[in-house]
């Protein structure tokens, strides 16, 4: 895991000096993000779509224990390699975690909101409808149980539309 961040940040740092100027290949993405940790929006459905050249809004449907919607704003930056480019943003999470009460043996649904930053690596293949990322995404758990998951880091795979 440790090889992964790091590798991550060199290729990240890398393209910051080693841009190159030139638009998103594709225009909105579906497909399915899976994560390495017990993130609030872990495993989850990914939907991408460009505002513009360099902004994309990332919808993130996770279902399962727990239900999750998340939402983050990405501002994507091409490195020098066509199709490639480095991203960071943030947003916002609602959750719905079940609970057992061990002395009732009752089940609740508790709703959990937080904060959720992201930086990665996207890549649109030119002759296929395919994009691939790898990134890593922080949470930080805001209201009913105050925690921070740091070790979110998640492959999403991609089916392309538009451009």
């Amino acid at each position: 895991m440790k090889k992964i961040i790091v590798t991550l940040l060199v290729v990240l740092t890398t393209g910051i000096f080693y841009t190159a100027s030139a638009q998103q290949p594709y225009t909105t993405a579906v497909g399915v993000r899976l994560s390495s940790s017990n993130a609030m929006v872990s495993n989850a459905i990914s939907v991408k779509h460009f505002i513009n050249d360099k902004m994309a809004v990332e919808g993130l449907l996770s279902f399962g224990d727990p239900l999750a919607l998340g939402a983050l704003l990405e501002l994507h930056q091409p490195l020098s390699s066509p199709g490639l480019s480095w991203y960071y943003g943030g947003g916002a999470y609602l959750a719905f975690l079940k609970t057992v009460n061990t002395t009732t043996q009752k089940t609740t649904t508790d709703p959990n909101f937080g904060a959720q930053g992201v930086i990665g690596l996207d890549y649109k293949f030119m002759n296929i409808p395919l994009n691939i990322s790898l990134d890593w995404k922080p949470e930080l758990n805001i209201v009913n149980d105050i925690n921070f998951e740091p070790a979110a880091i998640g492959f999403t795979a991609r089916f392309t539309f538009g451009k």
